[in-house]
Formats: C-alpha cells, sequence, structure tokens
C-alpha cells in the first residue's frame, strides 16, 4: 500500500465533510491525516485527506466522492509535485537541568519553544511528516507529556491554483 494525498476542493456548507469521510469509511479507509480549512475563494473549504491504499482502490473512492453534490474539485497531490507540512505542538518534561539540551534539539529542527513553565517546555514545530516523526524520537528521552498534531496541510507546486479553473466551470 502507498500513502496519497488527496485535496478536495468543496462548498463550505454544513455536512460535506461528514459525507466524504463517510465515504472513506464505508470503503474501509483508515484516514491517516485530516486537515479542513477555507479558502481563498468565499464559500468554498479545501479537505486535504491521506490515506494508505492501492492506486486503484483510491481511483474508484475519487470517482465516488466526484459523484458527491458539494464536491467542486479533487486533486491527488504527489510528494515531488506538491508541498505538504505537519503542524505539532508537544509538551516535554524540562526541569532546570533539562531545559538547555531541550531548546538545543527544538534549534536543530528549526522548532521554536513557545510555552516555558518550571517544568515543562511547548515545542511548536512545522515540517514533513518525516522531520516530525525524528524532532519526537530526540525529544522522547527527556519525557513527552503531550503531543498535538495536526493533519497534513498539503499544496500544488508552480503558480496554478486548484480553484482557478474549477470555480470559473462551476
Amino acid at each position: 500500500m502507498s500513502r496519497h494525498t488527496l485535496s478536495v476542493l468543496v462548498e463550505d456548507k454544513p455536512g460535506v465533510l461528514t459525507r466524504v469521510s463517510g465515504l472513506f469509511a464505508r470503503r474501509a479507509f483508515n484516514i491517516n491525516s485530516l486537515a479542513v480549512g477555507p479558502t481563498e475563494v468565499p464559500g468554498t473549504s479545501r479537505i486535504t485527506v491521506v490515506v494508505e491504499a492501492e492506486g486503484d482502490l483510491i481511483e474508484q473512492v475519487t470517482k465516488q466522492l466526484n459523484k458527491l453534490i458539494n464536491v467542486i474539485k479533487i486533486v491527488e497531490l504527489t510528494s515531488d509535485a506538491s508541498v505538504q507540512r505537519d503542524h505539532i505542538l508537544v509538551k516535554v518534561r524540562a526541569d532546570a537541568a533539562t531545559r538547555l539540551q531541550v531548546t538545543q534539539a527544538a534549534d536543530l529542527f528549526r522548532a521554536s519553544v513557545v510555552d516555558v513553565s518550571t517544568d515543562s517546555l511547548v515545542i511548536e514545530a512545522t515540517g514533513h511528516p518525516e522531520k516530525i516523526t525524528a524532532l519526537l524520537s530526540v525529544l522522547e528521552p527527556f519525557g513527552i507529556r503531550e503531543i498535538v498534531q495536526s493533519g497534513t496541510l498539503a499544496v500544488g507546486r508552480g503558480p496554478r491554483s486548484m480553484s482557478d479553473r474549477a470555480l470559473r466551470s462551476a
């Protein structure tokens, strides 16, 4: 099985996310990542879905998604033709003795310390999923107290926009 990132442009209406995610559930797909937010065009949202699947199965799901009434356009974003990033907040155990080491580890990954307390730090990082995994493995020995991670965000490379032609023809 391979990783597929789908960018789904939808009308910003109640129940659209439920119908889109329900389609994946009915086909027995496990969604690895799901991120939703408004786009540059008022009244539209973009759903970024990451799933592990075989190529022919993802093609079937894409065809079924296209049949949903509020779906405007679907694009599969390959890793070489898109920019893909995850966002994470990690609360790490860090007392006075280990605080400098934890801060230096965060600096290695271009992560930021966004909160400091007497016994912990909150670190914010953005990057490719492999970078996030590597950061977590470096922070693990200090003691990770809590992790909050967004779904993958992805956008195609180059000047074209997903909504350029899709909304003009709608």
